[in-house]
């Protein structure tokens, strides 16, 4: 691109996004605003964990590039785009006000999004699937202290990386797709949200929570993770022919693809 000449703005149908954990110090606000000022959707639908309250009560810590990424969604729909809002497990304090609407800000525990193909996808946060899922709550514990270690280590070691102008590198997903446990603990996840949205005879769902991104068909169920601004840097996208597409922002803006497309379904018998 010419040095100087701003790219056009990117319209889809609709941006779905989660785990953005606001209020932290591995949230990456600089790629969300970028998405946010490039990718111009109809409606944005944010999957819980926006702002993590969990750790500004622990520590508080609130950059101005957070504070723009929430003025930035503020200010799509005080120009028009309509913004759903589905509050997760970080913060569930906002679940107090489902059934709000703020002008074209709507407050949901759940949503119903049917797309332009006609695919009718449950939209929950998927905190709600733990209860389902055999995970202690010492083991849960344990699983949020060894996170919280990763992570720590992981921008430490980015931070070298950088200098030496190597890209992003995630050592909590390295170590989630390594440790048996977490596989397991990922697949029956998904099993049980694919349940969810079969149990009420809709198409598919759209979630977060577990910081793993992706498209599948599981059975009749599409199954739809639009990951994490944290780890991996993407969001679930529709395009305006309706059609659903995950994006990896870190690599788009690299010059890379980023994109995995996914295959053409049908409405669910």
């Amino acid at each position: 691109m010419i040095a100087g000449l701003r790219q056009p703005p990117i319209q889809v149908r609709t941006a779905f996004l989660s785990d953005i954990h606001l209020g932290t110090r591995e949230c990456r606000a600089d790629l969300v605003l970028d998405f946010l000022h490039r990718v111009q959707p109809q409606e944005l639908v944010l999957i819980g964990d926006i702002v993590d309250m969990w750790s500004l009560r622990r520590n508080f810590y609130w950059p101005q590039s957070h504070n723009d990424v929430l003025r930035t969604v503020l200010g799509k729909a005080k120009h028009g785009r309509r913004i759903i809002y589905v509050p997760g497990n970080h913060d569930i304090d906002l679940r107090e006000y489902t059934g709000f609407v703020f002008g074209n800000l709507e407050v949901h525990r759940e949503y119903v999004h049917t797309t332009g193909q006609g695919l009718r996808l449950l939209i929950l946060h998927g905190d709600e699937f733990e209860g389902s899922i055999d995970c202690s709550r010492w083991l849960a514990a344990l699983g949020s202290w060894a996170y919280d270690g990763a992570m720590f280590a992981s921008r430490h070691f980015n931070m070298v990386r950088r200098l030496l102008g190597y890209r992003y590198w995630s050592l909590a997903s390295y170590l989630k797709s390594k440790v048996g446990n977490a596989m397991a603990y990922v697949q029956r996840f998904e099993q049980a949200a694919a349940h969810e949205a079969r149990r009420r005879g809709l198409d598919g769902i759209v979630c977060g929570h577990i910081h793993r991104p992706k498209i599948a068909k599981l059975g009749e169920v599409l199954y739809c993770n639009d990951g994490d601004w944290v780890e991996n840097c993407t969001a679930l996208i529709e395009t305006q022919c309706g059609e659903l597409e995950l994006w990896n922002w870190a690599e788009r803006q690299q010059g890379a693809p980023g994109l995995q497309v996914s295959a053409p379904v049908g409405r669910a018998a």
